[in-house]
């Protein structure tokens, strides 16, 4: 994989302002772009004529190895899939088998140009090396309390946070692609010391914090009659937010809480699909948030319960779900949908034109960006600080073939007892 500059010939480009820019660029190792006159010294020449060049997609919240559990207890209620299906199946989980199913998700997300993760699950000295070497970014959360929980009346023996801490320290993985961070699952699975003893964590060694917030009604109303406030309310009182702390889902939140988030330079996850497949009944109200001057993005949650790691999918899901809710046509119209599924990215991704579904292209080809989101095209290249790690279709860093295999043969394993 040879870090340089691309010049890619004859074809289109949208950066983050959304606007189609024709001609012949340069895509440079830091993530800038400009235009080409022809006889740079390149790494190599691409003709893009039927490519189009965008910044790459951002999935802000993630499980990866659950791809092991894919289409599991189809059909089922939220708390019936957790306890029948996931509970059941996560018991069987091992550093190896986290391994196995984080190089499926990774190999996913690039094939359709997704080039960071922020995720959270068990394991992450098991999905860190595999995110780094994939070559793909992360924020790569690690639990903070025992796995597999204790048995009921036992306390957590600490050990987890411990691990945790010396990961942080050992510092990142992949040249500074891969960050861990740290995941305190919710307000009704942690402890109020745990959540204090995580932010501690946090503000002492600079990591990220990661929690799934207000994603039911049943949690929101808990807290509620527990403390006297509502999980971002309650978290604010205990000091939790350290800085970019991400929060996933945010589907039962008041303006009160929206302010808190936004005071505190949270990240609200925005999660359609996941949300809308288990019916979690609330949707994050996007408009409020923005008016509130909270920082929003995107994420799928895990391939159990969205099926998929397509961003593209759920970029068109977020952008649907609000118009549908809101009853305004005019919210996340093509080019605030792919700054949200984008923000932050600094990478880059080419398209397919001449799929049939990127057709008609419209002058100036004004049609490109709501065919890309909303009808879908393949990924050709993506490149990561001027390093190739998809090139012609075909993913450098993972043998797809090998991948998938290896995922259906963990997969009669890890369903062994179940």
């Amino acid at each position: 994989m040879e870090s340089g500059v691309r010049r890619i010939t004859s074809t289109r480009l949208i950066d983050h302002d959304g606007r189609v820019r024709e001609g012949d660029f340069l895509i440079h190792e830091d993530g800038s772009y400009s235009r080409s006159s022809g006889d740079e010294d390149v790494t190599e020449t691409i003709e893009g004529s039927d490519l189009v060049v965008t910044r790459s997609l951002q999935n802000w919240h993630t499980h990866l190895p659950m791809t092991l559990n894919r289409s599991m207890g189809e059909g089922l209620s939220l708390m019936d899939w957790l306890q029948t299906s996931i509970f059941p199946s996560e018991r069987n989980l091992t550093p190896e088998l986290a391994s196995i199913g984080t190089r499926a998700s990774v190999a996913e997300m690039i094939s359709g140009g997704t080039t960071f993760a922020c995720d959270m699950y068990h394991f992450p000295s098991s999905i860190a090396p595999v995110v780094a070497e994939s070559g793909i970014r992360g924020i790569i959360c690690g639990p903070t309390t025992d796995w597999p929980p204790s048995e009921e009346g036992e306390s957590d023996s600490g050990n987890a946070l411990k691990e945790l801490d010396s990961l942080i320290r050992s510092g990142p993985l992949g040249s500074g692609r891969v960050e861990i961070g740290i995941a305190t699952h919710a307000v009704y699975t942690c402890s109020e010391e745990i959540l204090r003893k995580a932010s501690e964590m946090s503000r002492e060694l600079g990591a990220r914090l990661h929690i799934h917030t207000s994603e039911t009604r049943e949690e929101v109303a808990q807290c509620h009659e527990k403390t006297g406030m509502y999980p971002i309310e309650y978290l604010d009182s205990i000091d939790y937010f350290t800085e970019g702390t991400v929060c996933a889902h945010c589907g039962w939140v008041t303006k009160k809480e929206m302010r808190i988030l936004a005071r505190k330079g949270a990240h609200a996850v925005h999660c359609p699909v996941s949300n809308q497949k288990l019916a979690c009944g609330g949707t994050m109200s996007y408009p409020a948030m923005i008016e509130a001057g909270v920082d929003v993005r995107l994420g799928t949650d895990g391939a159990a319960s969205n099926n998929g790691l397509d961003m593209r999918a759920e970029a068109k899901a977020a952008s649907l779900i609000q118009k549908h809710d809101h009853w305004d046509a005019t919210i996340l119209d093509p080019v605030e949908t792919w700054q949200l599924a984008t923000r932050g990215s600094s990478d880059w991704v080419t398209w397919d034109l001449s799929d049939i579904r990127m057709r008609p292209r419209g002058r100036g080809g004004r049609r490109i960006l709501s065919n890309l989101i909303y009808s879908g095209a393949q990924c050709v290249d993506v490149f990561v600080d001027g390093i190739a790690i998809r090139r012609d279709g075909r993913t450098l860093t993972l043998n797809e073939g090998k991948v998938a295999q290896e995922l259906e043969d963990a997969a009669q394993e890890y369903y062994s007892e179940i």
